[in-house]
């Protein structure tokens, strides 16, 4: 049956006092998550690393990111010359606020009592509330581009364009993952897709979306191993290679902050939201009141924890590895799967005189025809040349035709292959060349 379409007329109504603590929860919430995300980080890192990380700032290190904090803000802010001037001093403006308006439509927990006012524990929901969250972290990319075109140097603008390129891959990929909850919560509210896994978590009927949304968000955040607008290997340090002091400290809270918010839609649309986990669920009072709350944040950090995973333990991809993943990999599989969600709710749910068998068949020949598809298309694209007697073969070319330099210890060797093949076409060509067809140089010939 179709999920019952939430109950939206409970917001709006609250006094102006609690609308402005359950602001400023969230505020204070998003400001303190990524201090301690910062501290977890280096604290997680260093143990994968075998090393001690910071443990000198406070017991046992814990005031480390105030401290780096307080150095940022007290560091002098420059501004190059020959920088555009207003739009330098917006794009950190941009980048962070979006991050913090993003959470708005996240809900917290259920409906509460606040000193006697019955009120749920979100700052706001409306009927395309997802869609309101997609909007909004795509403005947030305008700032990064702002930062990197207003700089007026060759490798910030490096690092907007593909900030750019990636937030235009990896948010196809989301939207199609986002879609196929859609189609089985029958709502786009956050509150009323919380209220669908009741029963059962979307992460469990849902798990092709739900490995696309998690490698998706990786990519939109500009976190390793996707971290390539600011990758310092090759452009220094990407967009914000001439900011500094709070300008610079701007930019690394909204990459937190879009960690801590892409953690918590991932929270809400697949692992039941607020919603205790499964052996705590047993406990009656496990959903109601203030625990939920403590069961979305493990939720959050669990997600924050796999992002300093990443970080410690995967390389960062080659670019273009990168962009060809996104469209030629991710974007075909959320195709796919939307489809196959669609035909099951459509026979299933709106046509239930279809038997389950018949869907299951369906769906298996479905795939395999798409496997043959591709199968055949792959071969058809492969090329059918046919290497020449006495070719050289280019070793300069790795896989996908990219130049790399060649190996040490081909480079003696190359050349004296390269004249060996040179003399053997040439003595072909003359020991092939056509003999005299006219009757008078037969003639002469002895």
């Amino acid at each position: 049956m179709t999920p019952e379409a939430p109950d939206l007329a409970l917001f709006g109504t609250d006094p102006i006092w609690l609308i402005v603590a359950k602001a400023l929860a969230v505020f204070v919430f998003l400001v303190l998550t990524p201090l301690l995300c910062i501290l977890a980080e280096r604290k997680v890192m260093a143990w994968m690393q075998m090393r001690l990380g910071p443990n000198r700032t406070g017991p046992f290190g814990l005031l480390q990111s105030l401290a780096d904090g307080i150095k940022l803000a007290l560091k002098e802010g420059l501004v190059p010359a020959g920088v555009d001037r207003p739009i330098y001093l917006l794009a950190p403006v941009i980048s962070v606020v979006p991050a913090f308006m993003a959470f708005a439509v996240i809900p917290f927990g259920p409906t509460v009592s606040v000193f006697g006012h019955v009120t749920p524990l979100q700052l706001t929901d409306m009927p395309v509330a997802v869609l309101y969250v997609l909007a909004v972290t795509s403005i947030g990319v305008y700032g990064i581009v702002l930062a990197g075109w207003s700089s007026g140097s060759t490798y910030p603008l490096l690092g907007a364009l593909r900030s750019t390129a990636q937030v235009i891959s990896y948010e196809v990929a989301m939207g199609l993952s986002f879609a196929a909850v859609f189609l089985l919560a029958g709502t786009m509210s956050t509150s009323g897709i919380v209220s669908a896994q009741e029963r059962l978590w979307f992460v469990v009927m849902l798990l092709p979306s739900f490995l696309i949304y998690v490698v998706s968000m990786v990519g939109e955040t500009n976190r390793a191993p996707f971290d390539l607008p600011e990758a310092e290997g090759e452009l220094v340090g990407g967009f914000h290679t001439e900011y500094s002091s709070l300008r610079f400290a701007m930019f690394m809270l909204a990459e937190y902050v879009n960690m801590v918010t892409v953690s918590a839609l991932a929270t809400t649309l697949f692992l039941g939201g607020w919603r205790a986990p499964f052996p705590v669920s047993w406990w009656e009072g496990a959903n109601q009141g203030w625990w939920p709350v403590l069961w979305f944040t493990i939720k959050v950090w669990m997600f924050l924890f796999v992002f300093i995973w990443l970080r410690s333990t995967l390389p960062r991809l080659r670019y273009d590895q990168f962009m060809a993943f996104g469209w030629k990999v991710l974007i075909p599989a959320a195709l796919l799967w939307v489809m196959v969600v669609a035909a099951v709710r459509v026979l299933l749910v709106d046509s239930p005189h279809v038997r389950p068998a018949t869907v299951v068949v369906s769906l298996v020949f479905t795939l395999a025809l798409a496997l043959v598809l591709r199968t055949r298309l792959r071969r058809a694209r492969l090329p059918r040349t046919v290497a020449e007697p006495g070719a050289v073969e280019d070793t300069h070319l790795a896989d996908g035709g990219f130049p790399v330099p060649p190996l040490p210890s081909r480079i003696a060797r190359e050349p004296a292959s390269r004249t060996t093949a040179s003399r053997t076409t040439a003595s072909r060509t003359t020991t092939s060349r056509p003999t005299a067809s006219r009757p008078e140089e037969r003639a002469d010939a002895p």
